[in-house]
């Protein structure tokens, strides 16, 4: 997921470019997008620490970690 939005960094300015936009504008989108992709990297990471060390506690959460009524039909 990370190689597509670190793609995206370079495609989206050369599209912008494309279409004449300005090259500073392209610039900003990229630097904002490289930002973006640079931040959900890091949560993605530490998510998936997180994860699991529980794991190896055994504090896992149970049941998918999906929050519903016990009447709600889950697919």
């Amino acid at each position: 997921m990370v190689r597509w939005a670190a793609f995206s960094c370079v495609l989206v300015p050369v599209v912008l470019l494309w279409y004449g936009s300005s090259a500073a504008g392209a610039a900003g989108t990229a630097l904002g997008l490289a930002a973006v992709t640079a931040a959900c990297r890091f949560l993605l990471r530490r998510s998936e620490l997180g994860a699991r060390l529980d794991a190896e506690r055994g504090t896992a959460p149970r049941g998918g970690g999906r929050h519903t009524r016990s009447t709600t039909p889950v697919d």
